[in-house]
């Protein structure tokens, strides 16, 4: 299809300032692998920084623009904005029209069958599964404005102003830009996906697609990655049901942001409300360093650091073990992980967190702590996941993730690779229990 003079635009409001320091490095490195893409095609993206509905009367007024278009995202800071936004627009004439595409459905579509919104993930994904999910379209023949209006420079941004140390190390371990997606879909469909069920919960394996980045910054639709999961379970593929089960996961986090965006800053649950959780404490800072003691747990917080990611079985193990065995409140670990993760996500990190402390929709049981130790020997049964990220873990030499983990903490830490490994700062027994007295008290005052 043949449209006009289209200028490409990415705006820096207050909104994105305010997302974590990990994802704002993260938007960065997407915009560098945009605005090349983008030039391939003779074009290239402008940069503003500012407020949205100002930035874009400017650019409206500048380039004699008739129409706004943008990718829908549904957290309720956004929703606002864009609503005021197009409001806005369309008052003065302009033509304003957001598109879906960052979900696999909207997430209003799926229904109980009273009308509702679906609390529950098995519901809705029965109910959500046959909703056909619209072909990707093909990318139109773009063509150019006559003038170009003024772009700030990406450094100029600071985006990655907080981003002090490790940013070539993230770099080395992010998958940057549309093609690289695109190939990393194709190697996990060529080589994962028919072991993707039994595999997944293996951080030890690279057993998982690897681009929730990719979904949570736009670089690829997750329809694209929800059709190539169909046309593998179509050719047989064992895996590939539940890796659209994992990616229809992700939509129902967005339908309960929708329908409930409390969700985000206070407990789902309203029993959960008055649950006595420590706040921010000394041993949620130790769990923060990644110097519990707890081999499984200290790695994956050291996974996140190197390379702003952390495989979704580690992510149930050290949140359990911040909201269990040292009874901290959700919100200081979710915190953590807004400011930390390269894939941060909104719906999936509030649900995660509250799916597994207790307090959420669907959620684990809180009775349900994980164990660290037992769950190491199950899932990383030959030490690999934590060797890798722990230094002096074993008598294997050190691995290059390993240390560059110190590289990368701030100095102020003073930590050092040749530190000795520290003792357990909680016994998993002792911990679980009292785990499971604060829980029964809770319901005993709540009866």
């Amino acid at each position: 299809a043949k449209m006009g003079a289209v200028v490409p635009v990415f705006i820096v409001d207050e909104h994105v300032k305010s997302t974590g320091a990990a994802h704002r490095w993260r938007l960065e490195q997407s915009m560098r692998a945009l605005d090349e893409d983008l030039r391939s095609c003779g074009l290239k993206l402008v940069l503003k920084a500012g407020d949205a509905l100002d930035v874009l009367r400017g650019l409206v007024a500048e380039t004699g623009a008739s129409a706004v278009h943008w990718s829908r995202l549904y957290d309720p800071a956004t929703n606002d904005r864009d609503a005021k936004v197009k409001s806005a627009l369309k008052a003065d004439g302009i033509s304003a029209t957001s598109h879906p595409g960052h979900l696999l459905w909207e997430p209003w579509t799926a229904e109980t069958k009273s009308g509702g919104f679906f609390k529950v993930y098995t519901p809705f994904w029965n109910a959500s599964k046959d909703i056909p999910v619209p072909e990707p379209l093909t990318m139109p023949d773009l063509s150019a404005p006559l003038t170009w209006p003024e772009s700030t420079p990406l450094e100029a941004l600071e985006l990655s102003k907080d981003m002090v140390r490790g940013g070539e190390t993230l770099l080395r371990h992010g998958i940057i830009g549309e093609a690289a997606a695109r190939g990393r879909l194709g190697h996990f469909i060529g080589n994962a996906i028919g072991s993707y069920k039994t595999d997944r919960d293996r951080p030890d394996l690279d057993a998982t697609s690897m681009l929730s980045e990719n979904f949570t910054v736009g670089e690829m639709s997750v329809r694209i990655a929800w059709h190539a999961g169909l046309r593998a379970m179509q050719d047989g593929a064992a895996g590939a049901e539940h890796f659209l089960k994992e990616l229809c996961w992700r939509d129902f986090a967005y339908h309960l942001l929708h329908h409930t965006p409390h969700i985000a800053r206070d407990s789902w649950r309203e029993e959960w409300q008055d649950f006595p959780w420590r706040g921010d404490n000394a041993d949620a800072k130790t769990w923060r360093r990644g110097m519990t003691g707890e081999p499984m747990v200290d790695a994956a917080m050291r996974q996140m650091y190197v390379t702003g990611k952390m495989h979704n079985r580690a992510r149930m193990l050290v949140a359990s073990y911040l909201t269990k065995h040292l009874m901290t409140d959700w919100r200081v670990g979710m915190a953590w992980f807004d400011d930390h993760l390269t894939d941060w996500d909104p719906a999936s990190n509030a649900m995660g967190w509250q799916w597994t402390a207790g307090s959420g929709p669907d959620a684990s049981p809180y009775f349900r702590i994980f164990n660290p130790a037992t769950q190491a020997e199950k899932f990383d049964p030959d030490g690999v996941y934590r060797h890798r990220f722990i230094a002096g873990y074993d008598l294997r030499p050190d691995h290059e993730d390993a240390i560059a983990y110190f590289d990368m903490v701030p100095r102020s830490w003073g930590m050092s690779p040749s530190d000795p490994y520290p003792e357990r700062i909680v016994d998993l027994k002792a911990g679980r229990e009292r785990a499971l007295d604060a829980y029964q008290s809770h319901k005993d005052r709540a009866a």
